[in-house]
């Protein structure tokens, strides 16, 4: 007998011609138009946060851009503007140092004459004034004589690029004076531009007295003792000799035996610590001099200013200058 076969051969439905499973009788699912997602994928939303950061820059530049534009109106600020430099053309200067020897030179022929030598004169005067000049004496009548003993550059006042008037300050027949002499520079020449002007001298200044200082007698007394031979060797130079009387680390060239010394005559000394500043006076004799009955060898007394350092039970000099205090005192 025949058995007849369960297995169906009729057609089968599209629904299982596909990814059918046999075993398991499984069927796919149906395609909904989306990509499945794969399950390795990024899920993560960090490229929008670069976006809003992004953005949250570009407002800040446009606020600021803003602010910056309002306050300018607000402020009626203007941009800079680059201008390039200018060349300016620097203006002569008037030539301060050459017209002062130019007017000292002048000064030593002014200042000088007498009728003996009246030609030479106005011949020596002529270099310095305008070519035919109507008054070649500039001023002096020919009569009596002046005398310069010694002239020196005061000052300079320039009024412009070519004209200035420089002082001198001159001893004349034995008396001080100031003479104003007008020069005028021009093409790199100069010229005395006009007669010059007699002026007064300096007038006499008296100092104010210092104020008095505690002084301390003692060391006042050492000194007079020890400073003699300082200022003996301080006279002839011989550094073998003053350095003994010289603080570590300082030294002095000393005067090269040019005077003698004679004595100290004064002492004054603060009190203090072991750095004091002391004025002493000193009298020196001057050398060369021929000996002459009745009259003796010149001298000149002298005040020095002395810081001195105390060391082992010793001063020391550490430095010596001319004093600013009238004839030693405090």
């Amino acid at each position: 007998m025949v058995r007849r076969s369960t297995v169906d051969h009729s057609p089968q439905p599209d629904l299982y011609s596909t990814g059918y499973d046999a075993e398991t009788g499984s069927q796919p699912q149906r395609s909904t138009g989306k990509r499945p997602r794969s399950g390795s994928g990024w899920r993560g939303a960090g490229g929008r946060w670069l976006v809003w950061t992004f953005r949250v820059v570009v407002w800040a530049v446009l606020l600021i851009v803003g602010y910056r534009g309002v306050m300018a109106i607000v402020l009626n600020e203007t941009p800079p503007r680059h201008t390039p430099a200018a060349h300016v053309a620097r203006a002569p200067r008037f030539p301060v140092q050459m017209a002062s020897a130019y007017a000292l030179q002048f000064g030593g022929v002014y200042l000088n004459a007498s009728p003996a030598t009246a030609s030479q004169r106005a011949s020596e005067l002529a270099s310095f004034l305008p070519p035919g000049a109507s008054d070649p004496q500039l001023g002096w009548n020919g009569g009596g004589s002046l005398v310069l003993q010694s002239a020196q550059v005061a000052g300079v006042l320039v009024e412009d690029a070519q004209h200035a008037l420089v002082t001198l300050l001159a001893r004349v027949n034995g008396k001080m004076m100031e003479l104003g002499v007008p020069v005028y520079a021009a093409a790199g020449g100069l010229g005395i531009s006009g007669e010059p002007a007699w002026l007064p001298a300096p007038k006499p200044a008296a100092a104010p007295a210092a104020p008095a200082v505690n002084s301390d007698s003692a060391t006042e007394s050492e000194l007079t003792r020890q400073l003699p031979a300082f200022f003996a060797a301080y006279a002839t130079g011989n550094q073998s000799t003053l350095s003994r009387f010289l603080a570590p680390g300082t030294s002095l060239t000393g005067l090269g035996g040019s005077v003698l010394f004679g004595s100290v005559t004064g002492v004054t000394a603060p009190v203090g610590g072991t750095v004091r500043h002391v004025v002493a006076t000193v009298t020196w004799e001057i050398p060369g001099q021929p000996a002459r009955a009745g009259n003796s060898t010149a001298s000149l007394e002298m005040a020095y200013a002395l810081t001195i350092l105390r060391q082992h039970g010793t001063w020391y000099v550490q430095s010596i200058a001319p004093s600013t205090e009238a004839g030693g005192l405090p």
